[in-house]
C-alpha cells in the first residue's frame, strides 16, 4: 500500500517536473545519469544564419525611446518660449501688405499661358502653322512661364512663403503643359506615319465628332476613346491641368464613383494636418531654426553640428508629415473629386536601397515626367543609361534651386549643391553599399541630415543679405541652450 503512494507521488513529482520544464520526462537530456546531453551544435539567436526575425520587442522599445525623447524635447520648447502658435499671424501674411498680393495674382495669371498653348495647339491642328512655328511658339511660351514670374518676383519681391507658392504652381504648369505639347506633337507624327486613306478618314470623323460605328476605338468597357485632334477642346486641357498627374495623355482612367466616406475623411486629414504643419512650424521649428542662425555667423563648428543635430528632428517630422498630407491626403482628395483613376502618387521609399530608388518612389508624378519627357527622349537619341539619369538630377536640382533662390531674391545654390551631391551618393550606394540596409541607412542620413543643413544655410545667408540679424529681428527665439 505504501509503496503504491510512493510510486504515486513519485508519478505526480514527474508530472509537476514535464509541466514546469516542458519537455517529457524520458527526454535524455533530462535523464540525470552519465548519457546526459544538454548542449549541441547551434548558434546564437542574434546570428543572421539562425534565421530568427521576430524583433516586435525591440521594436517596440525603440518606438518608446522616440516618443519619450521627443516629448522631452516638445517640453523643453515649451518652457523655453511659451505658447508660439499664433493662427491670426498665419492670415496676416496675406492681408497686412498689399504688396504680397501680386503672389496670388501671379497664380490666377497663369491662366492666361494656358489658353495660350491651347490656341497653339488648335491653329496647328488646323494646318494654320507649320510644325516649326509651332514649336517655336510653345518652346517661348514655356520659358516664359519660368521667366516671368521670377521677373515679377524680383521687382515687387513680396513675402518668401507666397512667392515660393506662386514659383511651385507656375512650375507644376510648366511640366503639364511641356507633357501637353510633347503628346499632342507624337500623336501628329505618329497620324503621318498612317495611310494616307486611313489618316483622312479618321480626320474627317473627328472633324464631324462623329466617328464612324464600328470604326471607333474604346477602352476595355466599350467607352469611346478621345483621338487626337478630338482632344483639342478646353475641358479636356483644364481636367488635365487640375488632375493629380504631371503626365498628359488623351484618355485618363477614371473612376466608376465619388467615394464620399473616403473623400470625406482625406479632406479632414488635409485640414487637420495642415493645421498640424503650421503649428508645428511656428512653435518647434522657427525657433530653432533661428538660434542656430548665431553659430553659423561667428562659425563656431562645434555649436554648428549641435544646431544642425537639434534641428534635424523637428525638420525631419514636419517633412514626414508634409508627405502624408500632400500625397496621401491631398492629392486623393483632387483625384476622388475629379475621378481620377490612377492614385499611384508614391511607393515604398522608405525601404529605399539606394537615392536612385528613393527619387524613383516618393514622388511618382514626377518620376513619370521626368522618365517620359528627360530620360527616355535621350535614351532614344543614343545617350547612355547613365548619362540620362545625371541630366535627370541636373534638371531636378535647376528646379529645386529655382523654387527657392527666386522666393528669396538671391542665389546661393546650396539647393542645387544638394541635389549635385545626390548623384555620386546614388552611385555610392549602388556600386559600393550595392543597396540593401546600408543603403537604407545612406539614404535616411541624407534626408534627415542634408535637409536642415541647407535649410539653415539659407535662412543665414537671407538674414544677412536683408540686415536682419544685426537689428535682432529673431526676438521669437531669443532664448537659446
Amino acid at each position: 500500500m505504501s509503496q503504491s503512494k510512493s510510486s504515486g507521488s513519485n508519478l505526480r513529482q514527474r508530472v509537476k517536473v514535464q509541466h514546469v520544464i516542458g519537455r517529457s520526462a524520458d527526454d535524455p537530456d533530462q535523464r540525470r545519469d552519465g548519457a546526459q546531453t544538454l548542449h549541441q551544435v547551434r548558434d546564437s539567436l542574434l546570428h543572421t544564419g539562425t534565421g530568427f526575425d521576430n524583433y516586435r520587442g525591440l521594436l517596440n522599445w525603440l518606438l518608446l525611446l522616440l516618443v519619450l525623447s521627443n516629448s522631452r524635447l516638445a517640453l523643453d520648447n515649451l518652457i523655453k518660449y511659451g505658447i508660439l502658435i499664433d493662427p491670426v499671424s498665419w492670415m496676416s501674411v496675406f492681408w497686412a501688405d498689399p504688396y504680397r498680393w501680386p503672389c496670388t495674382i501671379l497664380i490666377l495669371m497663369t491662366a492666361i499661358f494656358v489658353q495660350l498653348v491651347f490656341y497653339v495647339e488648335v491653329a496647328m491642328a488646323k494646318g494654320y502653322l507649320s510644325a516649326f512655328v509651332c514649336g517655336t511658339l510653345q518652346r517661348l511660351q514655356l520659358l516664359n512661364l519660368l521667366v516671368f514670374p521670377s521677373v515679377v518676383v524680383n521687382v515687387v519681391t513680396p513675402n518668401p512663403f507666397g512667392a515660393m507658392l506662386a514659383m511651385l504652381v507656375y512650375t507644376v504648369m510648366f511640366m503639364k503643359l511641356w507633357s501637353f505639347t510633347d503628346v499632342n506633337r507624337w500623336c501628329r507624327q505618329t497620324q503621318k506615319k498612317l495611310p494616307k486613306e486611313k489618316s483622312k478618314k479618321k480626320a474627317n470623323q473627328e472633324r464631324d465628332s462623329s466617328p464612324a460605328e464600328g470604326d471607333a476605338a474604346v477602352d476595355s468597357k466599350g467607352h469611346p476613346l478621345v483621338q487626337y485632334p478630338a482632344n483639342l477642346n478646353i475641358w479636356n486641357l483644364w481636367y488635365f491641368i487640375v488632375a493629380p498627374t504631371l503626365c498628359y495623355e488623351l484618355n485618363f482612367p477614371r473612376s466608376p464613383r465619388i467615394r464620399k466616406r473616403f473623400l470625406f475623411r482625406r479632406m479632414f486629414e488635409v485640414v487637420l494636418l495642415g493645421n498640424v504643419l503650421l503649428g508645428l512650424g511656428q512653435q518647434w521649428l522657427v525657433p530653432t531654426i533661428m538660434n542656430s542662425v548665431v553659430p553659423f555667423k561667428e562659425m563656431s563648428y562645434s555649436r554648428m553640428v549641435e544646431r544642425i543635430l537639434k534641428l534635424a528632428i523637428p525638420n525631419h517630422l514636419l517633412w514626414l508629415v508634409f508627405f502624408y498630407w500632400f500625397f496621401h491626403s491631398f492629392l486623393n482628395v483632387t483625384g476622388e473629386i475629379l475621378r481620377f483613376g490612377d492614385r499611384q502618387f508614391y511607393e515604398d521609399w522608405w525601404n529605399a536601397g539606394s537615392m536612385e530608388r528613393f527619387w524613383s518612389t516618393w514622388n511618382i508624378p514626377v518620376h513619370k515626367f521626368a522618365r517620359r519627357h528627360i530620360y527616355q527622349p535621350l535614351i532614344e537619341s543614343g545617350a547612355s543609361r547613365t548619362a540620362a539619369m545625371v541630366v535627370v538630377f541636373l534638371v531636378s536640382a535647376f528646379f529645386h534651386e529655382f523654387l527657392v533662390s527666386v522666393p528669396l531674391c538671391m542665389f546661393r545654390a546650396w539647393a542645387f549643391t544638394g541635389m549635385v551631391f545626390q548623384i555620386p551618393t546614388g552611385f555610392f550606394c549602388l556600386y559600393v553599399l550595392h543597396g540593401g540596409n546600408w543603403g537604407n541607412v545612406v539614404m535616411w542620413l541624407s534626408l534627415i541630415l542634408g535637409q536642415p543643413i541647407a535649410a539653415l544655410m539659407y535662412v543665414h545667408d537671407y538674414l544677412i543679405l536683408n540686415g536682419m540679424l544685426e537689428s535682432g529681428t529673431n526676438s521669437t527665439a531669443t532664448p537659446v541652450s
